[in-house]
Formats: structure tokens, C-alpha cells, sequence
């Protein structure tokens, strides 16, 4: 099978550790090479990056338009900071290249709506990467609800609260300190709890009302959020995200970080699979994922293969490219509009907002 050629824009810790050693399989201890896909080059605006890039056997260019300019690279893979997705993607989608992009794919519902129609109007596949709907038990437990495992379900909670912008050099990066790079606990992590919500119940969110928590911090973003939505179907379910909460250390922080699934006859609680993690031996954490049967029962939910969840990404991106049959990354112009709808509602007292 003829594998398609990438090149990553933006080369910082998660490009080089997940995207570029996991996703692409440049980790040659850890994994075989993937079938349809190869990352040849990348880039990043930081020239000490290159290093990381050439010990991994990829070639570095000065800077994205230099990047472009090669012929052999076939597609991107979006990774720069988040004020600059879209305008580094569009930049890409205009020189004909197929995309990935690292959520959220822009910061402003109107920049994303734009990728969108440009990749549409140019058949260019475009994705945002929502690595988490490819994790083993996160399949799983979506295989479950969709079986009656759990009987009628009527509400969820997800969560990902952890420590983040204590520290001063934390609080002057741009998640902590700049809100226009939506990078605060709603557009950091929310945004996956909505896509999640949405995969696990097979229909969008169409309603919902957000209340920030207690300003504590010396961060510039909001320090959490506590957000309530209604699904199409009217099922209710819920998210709590924040950089407040110290939750221990790493072991507590990393387990916190799931979901609990309610059913009248069965819940599932899910630990550390709202994360980077796939599974794999090494990882710092166990993920797990129990079935509660209420009866005083706890059964482990085990998957039999841990397929790397950002692989999955760039195997079904480059797929697409290989059967002419283009992603279109409307799901993720859908996120962009429920993360600012949970910022609308909770800057106007919890206000009740409709997401088209």
C-alpha cells in the first residue's frame, strides 16, 4: 500500500512524544511502522527544536513555507499553538495539502467554519485530532451503552480537573494567560468532554448552561467551569473542568481524568481514559473501566488490543486521502461553538444557550 507522505507545523513536547513517537510510529522500539502513513519532515518557529527532529530521522526545515514547498510532503499535521491552527491550516489547505489538526482546529467558530468550506470547495481531507474516541475502554463503554448494558441511560458526568498555572511559569504560558488562545479549562479540556459525549450517545449536544468556579488562581483564563447540556434525545449529562485542583499528584491526577455513565440498572466509571493514554505497557497509569451493577458488584471491563489512539487519527486521515474520500471536520466546528457557548453562559450568569 502506498503510504502517505506528512510533515508536522509545530514541534513542541506533545508533537515530538505523541504525534511524531506514538502517532507516526518514529519510536521504532515501541512500535511497527503504520501501513499508510510516513512523517518525513517537520518544522517548528523554536530552531531548537531541530535536534528532537533529526534524532528521530526527520528532516527539519526553517519554516512552514519551506515545508510547503516540498513536493513530497502529501499532507500536515497541524501542531503549533492554538491561536495559530487555523491560519497555519489554511495555509496548508492553500497549498493542496490534506490536514490534521490539533484541537481545537481554530480558535473562533468563524475561522473554523472557513477551514471547512476551503477543504470542502478543494476536496481536501480535513480532521481535527479527537484522539480519545479511539481509546480501547472509551469503545468499549460507547459498545456498552449502545448494547443496554447499563438500561436506559439518562446522564453522565465527565471530568477533568487537575493543577495547572500554580506555578508562575505555568500562569505566563499561553493556556494560562492569554484567553483569546482558548486555551483555559473549557477550551482545553471541555472540548473533549462534548466530542466524548457525543460519541458515547451517537447525537449532538444542543443545549447548555455553564457557571465558572471560584476565581482563586493568578491565572488571566477562567480556573473551571461546571457545564450542564441536553443531548437531541433530551438525555442530560454534565462536565467539570479546571486547573485548580490538585487532586494529590500525577497517580490521582491521571485517574481523575474519565467518566461516570448512568443507566437505571448499571453505571460505568472510567479512570485515566480522558487522556494521551492508549493502553500501552510503560504508561504512568492503569486505565480502567468498571461496571457497576449496584447489586455490590464491581466488574473490570478489559479490552482485548490497545490500539495507539493517535495512530487511529492519522490512519483514518490518510486513508481518506487513499480512497478519495475526504474528512470534512464539521464535528469540529460544532466543538468551537459549544466551548463558546460555555463561555457566553457562564459570563451571563449561567444563561440557558441553544448550539445549532
Amino acid at each position: 500500500m502506498a503510504k502517505i507522505k506528512y510533515g508536522i507545523i509545530g514541534f513542541g513536547g506533545i508533537a515530538e512524544n505523541r504525534i511524531a513517537k506514538e502517532g507516526f510510529a518514529c519510536d521504532k522500539s515501541r512500535f511497527e511502522p503504520l501501513e499508510n502513513a510516513e512523517l518525513v519532515a517537520v518544522t517548528d518557529v523554536n530552531p531548537a527544536r531541530r535536534a528532537a527532529a533529526e534524532a528521530l530521522g526527520l528532516k527539519w526545515y526553517g519554516s512552514a513555507d519551506e515545508l510547503l514547498a516540498d513536493s513530497q510532503i502529501q499532507a500536515i499535521f497541524v501542531a503549533t499553538n492554538n491561536l495559530t491552527h487555523a491560519s497555519v491550516a489554511m495555509k496548508a489547505l492553500k497549498a493542496n495539502r490534506p490536514v490534521i489538526v490539533e484541537k481545537p482546529m481554530a480558535t473562533t467558530v468563524a475561522d473554523g467554519e472557513a477551514l471547512v468550506n476551503f477543504a470542502k470547495s478543494k476536496r481536501l481531507s480535513l480532521t481535527v485530532d479527537h484522539m480519545m474516541v479511539y481509546n480501547a475502554w472509551n469503545k468499549m463503554a460507547r459498545d456498552m451503552v449502545k448494547g443496554g448494558a447499563l438500561g436506559p441511560v439518562n446522564d453522565a458526568c465527565f471530568h477533568m480537573e487537575f493543577a495547572y498555572g500554580y506555578d508562575p511559569a505555568e500562569a505566563t504560558t499561553w493556556r494560562c494567560a492569554n484567553p483569546d488562545e482558548l486555551g483555559g479549562p473549557i477550551g482545553d479540556v471541555a472540548s473533549h468532554c462534548f466530542y466524548m459525549a457525543e460519541f458515547f450517545f451517537d447525537e449532538p449536544i444542543v443545549k447548555l448552561a455553564a457557571v465558572y468556579y471560584p476565581k482563586l488562581m493568578d491565572i488571566v483564563v477562567e480556573d473551571g467551569a461546571y457545564i450542564k447540556f441536553e443531548m437531541k434525545s433530551g438525555r442530560q449529562a454534565s462536565c467539570k473542568v479546571a486547573f485548580s485542583e490538585l487532586r494529590g499528584g500525577l497517580g490521582g491526577t491521571l485517574s481523575n481524568l474519565g467518566y461516570e455513565i448512568y443507566g437505571d440498572v448499571g453505571a460505568l466509571r472510567s479512570y485515566g481514559t480522558m487522556f494521551q493514554l492508549s493502553g500501552h505497557q510503560g504508561e504512568p497509569i492503569q486505565q480502567r473501566l468498571i461496571l457497576d451493577r449496584f447489586d455490590g458488584t464491581a466488574c473490570p471491563v478489559v479490552p482485548e488490543s490497545y490500539p495507539n489512539i493517535y495512530q487511529s487519527v492519522i490512519i483514518n486521515h490518510a486513508q481518506s486521502i487513499i480512497d478519495g474520500k475526504p474528512l470534512e471536520g464539521s464535528d469540529a466546528v460544532h466543538n468551537l461553538r459549544l466551548c463558546a457557548a460555555a463561555h457566553e453562559s457562564a459570563q451571563n450568569g449561567g444563561k440557558l444557550i441553544e448550539v445549532n
